[in-house]
């Protein structure tokens, strides 16, 4: 139905790093949140390891970005309800673009019922089914030069859409990942499966890639 999906919100930046929150929303109602990225290293694991699960029970609660900050996590709160507030952007968005949709799909459904119940039942279940495009986001694998994390779109039991939202930065990596990230997107689209080939020169990143793509796979039961 409208504004039902996962949405992952822009990420915003704090003095302590990046944060990005990913909503579950169900018939335009927030039903699950958590944090894609948030402040790591030092000082900043203890923080957010608080701080998170506290912001992600208050989204849901409060169903909107108007929720308090954590004490002793002011930026990394900041910038969770700046990407919450855009993440919720994109769900009305997407929930006023589907009103007009939705509108000739009941009309369609009164016609549909004459004379086709067998077909309709199952019709009904693949739709169902159909709708259901899982945005599927994997463990994070660690490489010796950085994590690694891939989130896949997938549709129909297929692949469609494939994102890397971590992946090793800093130095030379910059480059190799800049370079080896697009090809192991497009790969995984393309094979629709976690068995990929390396990219040359980038052997640690297209492993830590595949260990997390096979993981998100894993909870699309494929």
């Amino acid at each position: 139905g409208a504004g039902s999906g996962t949405v992952t919100g822009d990420a915003a930046d704090t003095q302590y790093g990046p944060v990005q929150v990913r909503l579950t929303v169900s018939g335009g109602k927030i039903t699950g949140a958590e944090a894609v990225q948030a402040p790591k290293g030092g000082q900043s694991d203890q923080v957010t390891a608080d701080a998170v699960p506290k912001l992600n029970q208050a989204a849901v609660s409060a169903g909107t970005a108007d929720i308090d900050a954590v004490s002793g996590a002011t930026y990394t709160s900041a910038g969770y309800v700046k990407s919450l507030q855009s993440a919720l952007d994109k769900v009305e968005a997407a929930s006023a673009g589907q009103d007009s949709g939705e509108g000739s799909g009941s009309g369609q459904g009164s016609g549909d019922g004459t004379g086709q119940g067998t077909g309709d039942g199952s019709g009904g279940e693949q739709g169902g089914g159909g709708q259901g495009t899982q945005v599927l986001t994997g463990d994070v694998a660690q490489t010796q030069y950085g994590p690694v994390q891939v989130r896949v779109t997938v549709s129909g039991g297929r692949i469609t859409d494939a994102e890397t939202l971590q992946a090793p930065k800093g130095g030379r990596s910059d480059q190799v990942t800049a370079d080896a990230v697009p090809k192991l997107d497009r790969a995984a689209v393309s094979a629709g499966t976690a068995d990929i080939d390396a990219v040359s020169g980038a052997t640690y990143t297209s492993a830590g890639y595949k260990q997390s793509l096979q993981s998100a796979l894993d909870r699309a039961g494929g």
